[in-house]
């Protein structure tokens, strides 16, 4: 048993950084696949438990090898990570509580003024006032990113940002989270309850851009798996409550490389090779 176990975090160490993505995608589309061609909701049973399976797996995957690679040690640092508010500056609560829904605003006051729609907001208050349906936003918002974050950006970007600079280390990381969300368009019912409808041609880019910019709030907060976590979480939440016209989401594309590549450009540190912590 213990020399099983030596073997795998010996080869843990060996595939470096690659073994993640394997990990990540493909227990997901293992128990995704499916859901492709079933006729009925996602939601609906069992197929919600195939969801919740594949779904987990940037936990699995990030937890099982911070275990290998690191043990308990690292596994401590990575709970550490997610609970410690004190790891966030309070410029930094800030910025994780408002940047989306300032954001938000900014882009749905341009596609106003550019004729994109006459109605670019749809604020949803019935939602605030209906507990099952607040909950059910609040799950989508916050405990689905908290799964995808302590793997995705506590485990595997720490790994990629020991051999790139962090603009790089994040459209690698973004890259293999649009490849996981790409399924979500064709599962049916997902966004039923929801006013999003992505498309992957202006979806899957932004997906990769929202990482440069969680990568930014990861390393302005010494590593804290609970500042992405709330960044992450405020992305998807200000988006319902505000209920975005639909024709607002592809132009958002267009303020999502904007202020990626001024986070960039204005963070030199993004753009410098440093080992994780």
């Amino acid at each position: 048993m213990n020399n099983a176990y030596q073997r795998l975090r010996a080869f843990a160490s060996r595939v470096g950084p690659w073994g993640f993505p394997v990990i990540y995608i493909g227990w997901a589309y293992l128990f995704w696949s499916p859901l492709l061609a079933a006729g009925n909701s996602v939601w609906s049973f069992p197929n919600v438990l195939l969801f919740l399976v594949g779904g987990a797996s940037p936990l699995l995957a990030g937890i099982t090898l911070t275990g290998l690679t690191g043990g308990k040690e690292r596994l401590r640092d990575l709970l550490h990570r997610l609970i410690d508010i004190r790891r966030i500056p309070f410029r930094w609560l800030v910025v994780t509580l408002f940047f989306w829904p300032a954001f938000d605003l900014l882009m749905a006051a341009a596609a106003y003024a550019l004729g994109i729609t006459h109605r670019p907001l749809g604020i949803a208050w019935e939602v605030i006032t209906a507990p099952r349906a607040l909950a059910f936003l609040l799950l989508l918002s916050f405990v689905f990113p908290a799964v995808e974050e302590v793997g995705l950006r506590g485990y595997w970007l720490d790994e990629l940002q020991q051999r790139f600079n962090p603009a790089v280390a994040g459209l690698i990381n973004g890259a293999a989270w649009a490849i996981w969300h790409t399924p979500f368009v064709w599962f049916p019912g997902y966004y039923a309850d929801t006013t999003f409808s992505p498309q992957l041609w202006w979806w899957l880019p932004s997906i990769v851009l929202h990482t440069l910019l969680i990568v930014w709030v990861y390393n302005s907060t010494n590593r804290s798996i609970l500042a992405v976590l709330l960044f992450h979480g405020m992305m998807n939440f200000s988006g319902e409550l505000l209920g975005l016209a639909p024709e607002v989401f592809p132009f958002m594309l267009l303020g999502n490389l904007i202020a990626a590549t001024a986070v960039v450009i204005g963070s030199p540190g993004l753009l410098t090779t440093r080992k994780a912590r």
